[in-house]
């Protein structure tokens, strides 16, 4: 298939975040793992092209195991971005990093089960992974934080589980005990779908609640959790728009090498 734009950076929006762009053309992509989750929307930012995909579906349709994150991915790389901008609620697993934190992820933890994690069904293909996310596109984050005034927690790992329920207590502090900072629902196989792209893909997470298991009584609820990221949204859509006028034009970074010596097919 043709590219259909030339959309260099994607942004995958998280629960909340259905819309993002203005003034934007609508783009209906086939791919060869089904459709993705909705039309890609492109729009401009910063004199740049951009491609915006609502993770779950403008109406929230699709819960986080029947995602289809082969398509949204793959869909992505086709109207031309090769850098991606992930943002997701999460639920903080540390008592500091309760509800409207924003967290930069740097390490994550595969809990899902029975998710498709990979386009190669055949042959040998192994992807460097020890370092999910990419250095540049998180440097970027970073110093665009510290320039528009947005408290950031630089570095933590997010523990991905299955859903669609959340936690149970002991699981919550398991979960704590392993390292984890934040908890999340759709960062993988995301992020491991990039990398096998040779894509930049970089989480920002924000804390919609503090995790079962971290304190109090209070367990988590999906009410709680849509409120906290609709009085965010518009924190995270300046930090994404901030993000990204300041990402570099050309890759410097291990990304885009991420296929070399695997001898991967064309997907």
């Amino acid at each position: 298939m043709m590219v259909i734009v030339n959309a260099v950076i994607g942004v995958i929006g998280g629960s909340g975040l259905y819309a993002f762009l203005d003034d934007v053309t609508e783009h209906a992509v086939d791919t060869p793992y089904g459709p993705p989750s909705d039309p890609v929307v492109v729009g401009e930012v910063a004199g740049r092209q951009v491609a915006f995909l609502p993770r779950h579906g403008r109406d929230h349709r699709y819960p986080p195991h029947l995602i289809p994150y082969r398509a949204n991915v793959w869909a992505l790389r086709h109207v031309g971005a090769r850098q991606i901008l992930a943002p997701c609620a999460v639920g903080g697993l540390r008592p500091e990093l309760g509800a409207g934190s924003f967290v930069l992820p740097d390490q994550l933890i595969d809990r899902t089960s029975g998710r498709t994690q990979t386009f190669y069904d055949a042959g040998a293909v192994h992807v460097n992974f020890a370092d999910p996310y990419c250095p540049v596109g998180r440097e970027a984050v970073r110093a665009t934080a510290g320039a528009t005034g947005v408290q950031l927690t630089d570095g933590g790992t997010m523990v991905v589980i299955e859903g669609p329920r959340f936690s149970t207590r002991a699981e919550s502090r398991w979960y704590a005990q392993l390292g984890g900072a934040v908890v999340n629902m759709t960062g993988h196989p995301e992020a491991v779908l990039a990398r096998e792209l040779a894509l930049c893909y970089t989480a920002i997470a924000l804390v919609t609640d503090l995790d079962a298991g971290v304190e109090g009584e209070h367990g988590v609820t999906q009410e709680e959790v849509f409120a906290v990221f609709a009085q965010n949204t518009e924190r995270l859509r300046g930090l994404l728009m901030a993000t990204i006028a300041a990402l570099p034009d050309k890759r410097d970074c291990p990304c885009p090498h991420a296929l070399d010596g695997t001898n991967a097919p064309e997907v």
